[in-house]
């Protein structure tokens, strides 16, 4: 990305918090934190952020929970669930209310940064693409309008 994708780090964990987001900012990102649910979506509301790592346990909520808060306030951001605790029920239930990812820890920085790379690579293609459709879509539309203006149909034969 031209830009710095703008990242939220999720934790109670200070220590967690403080390394993912040295590392991320590393890498290039930028990198803001909250230590429970409520901050983060305080935080997502006034705030555009890319991408989230929330972590499954959270002391005010659960992390599915904020999934699906934040699915709903901002469907485009990119969410990747992080535990401690795996378990196949935790990675169905977190799929099926839109994560995006389910990362366990501890998670190594390269594998964190690899994972976070693709999500945005397509996050910023589907943009793209969408930007692409729309520009597609109002050229035809202001070719429509000035052909009406003139006075030809749409199928070239005359007034319209």
């Amino acid at each position: 990305m031209s830009e710095s994708a703008r990242i939220l780090v999720i934790d109670d964990e200070e220590s967690i918090r403080r390394t993912i987001s040295m590392t991320l900012q590393h890498a290039g990102y930028k990198v803001n934190t909250a230590e429970n649910g409520r901050q983060a979506i305080e935080k997502a509301e006034v705030n555009f952020y890319n991408l989230a790592i929330i972590d499954i346990r959270l002391p005010d909520m659960n992390g599915t929970e904020l999934l699906t808060t934040l699915k709903e306030t901002t469907p485009r951001m990119i969410k990747v669930i992080l535990t401690g605790y795996p378990a196949l029920q935790n990675a169905v239930t977190a799929l099926n209310k839109g994560a995006d990812a389910y990362i366990i820890k501890p998670v190594k920085p390269q594998e964190l940064l690899r994972i976070i790379k693709e999500h945005l690579d397509k996050q910023r293609q589907e943009k793209e693409y969408g930007q692409q459709k729309l520009a597609k879509f109002v050229e035809t539309r202001i070719n429509e309008l000035h052909a009406r203006e003139l006075g030809i149909s749409s199928n070239g034969t005359g007034r319209a």
